[in-house]
């Protein structure tokens, strides 16, 4: 007897499911994609994750992760080029139970999603004395804000150990945390926490906890390129010392 395939598992399924050409495309021509692979498509082309991320989202194998998504985009290719509708339904798929194995440390469904659904956060703020410390990657503490509800529940100030930039998001992984508000940061730290799977707001500066508060207000003000390189400056430039969102590192 075979063995049964195993349910990959998804977030949500998705808000509508059928997409189609305006002119009325080729006449009975309809793609049927699976939520499995929307969920692929989801995770990999519009929340950046990588295929080992994915698998890891989607409690699934790797190699059977990228199949599922090499299917998702043919079907895609076929919709765009021959003018057919695309169909969103069926799958061998467990929807997410919300754990904090899967939603807290690997969701990466959007900020709205989570509040709408209570679902709890975890933010880190780069930290000194009560402001945004203004250089990511020479932090010397962090932080964390636990949200239930899109409100503080608590908080608690960490201490990084002389983690340096790379080491950083392996840091914030390590306590859970999901969604960063920080100052100056450099491309190479970016990457690095997509590739964790944290949600970056950079290029603030101010009060932490108007920081965080304005962020569950949906009010905050970041900047999507506040890179900071501070080897660019010449020896002994500290962008803590003056202020990475304030001089031109964007």
């Amino acid at each position: 007897m075979p063995r049964p395939c195993k349910k990959r598992r998804i977030c949500a399924k998705p808000s509508c499911i059928q997409f189609g050409p305006q002119d009325g495309g080729q006449q009975g021509g309809i793609v049927t994609m699976t939520l499995e692979e929307y969920e692929c498509i989801r995770l990999m082309d519009y929340e950046g994750l990588t295929q080992e991320q994915s698998a890891r989202q989607m409690d699934a194998a790797r190699t059977t992760i990228q199949g599922i998504y090499s299917s998702a985009r043919r079907k895609i290719a076929q919709c765009l080029v021959n003018g057919y509708t695309l169909h969103l339904e069926g799958g061998n798929f467990v929807l997410c139970e919300k754990t904090k194995e899967c939603c807290r440390r690997h969701c990466c469904s959007n900020d709205k999603e989570k509040k709408r659904e209570g679902m709890d956060m975890r933010i880190g703020v780069t930290y000194e004395n009560g402001q945004i410390f203004q250089h990511f990657g020479h932090t010397e503490q962090f932080k964390i804000y636990d949200i239930q509800d899109n409100k503080v529940t608590g908080s608690t100030v960490i201490d990084t150990n002389g983690s340096g930039h790379g080491a950083l998001a392996g840091f914030l992984l390590d306590n859970k945390v999901d969604t960063l508000i920080c100052g100056g940061i450099g491309g190479g730290a970016q990457n690095a926490l997509n590739g964790a799977g944290i949600r970056l707001y950079c290029g603030v500066s101010g009060d932490a906890d108007a920081a965080v508060e304005a962020l569950l207000k949906n009010e905050l003000v970041y900047s999507t390129e506040a890179n900071c390189s501070h080897h660019e400056h010449g020896e002994g430039h500290s962008c803590g010392d003056h202020g990475c969102g304030d001089h031109g590192c964007h």
